[in-house]
């Protein structure tokens, strides 16, 4: 049995996302010391191109903010000429980070269990849809 399992980025870290121009910004904030050095060796640049393709369409560049244990991600022609310019409703920088933080990735099952964040319940909103008019 192995100890390594699959997760998506959002169960390990946090994240930032915005806009300027033709250009995305994320920046993903791990929760712990041991998850930065995992989505630092995880998580590349051309990574990140491939999980962002076809949105992104020009260079992706990773920096390295170590002091605050996060990955900064630089996304060229991401916009369709910017946001002003493009024809895509809302599918602005603030939309990106949540598309990144979907990237799965193989990490230790200990570690995974040790820095996972609990989602918030949301039986609520299902029972107010449940609730609703089926058309």
């Amino acid at each position: 049995m192995s100890d390594l399992t699959v997760v998506p980025l959002r169960d390990l870290c946090g994240y930032r996302s915005g806009d300027k121009g033709d250009l995305i910004n994320v920046a993903l904030f791990a929760y712990s010391p041991e998850v930065y050095e995992l989505i630092r060796r995880e998580v590349t640049a051309a990574r990140v191109a491939d999980h962002m393709a076809p949105l992104v369409r020009g260079d992706v560049h990773r920096y390295e903010v170590p002091n605050v244990l996060a990955l900064n991600f630089v996304m060229h022609e991401a916009l369709g000429g910017g946001g002003p310019r493009s024809l895509r409703a809302d599918n602005l920088g603030k939309t990106y980070g949540g598309h990144l933080v979907r990237l799965e990735i193989e990490a230790p099952a200990a570690l995974v269990e040790a820095n996972r964040r609990p989602r918030p319940d949301t039986a609520w909103a299902r029972e107010i849809l449940r609730a609703l008019p089926q058309a």
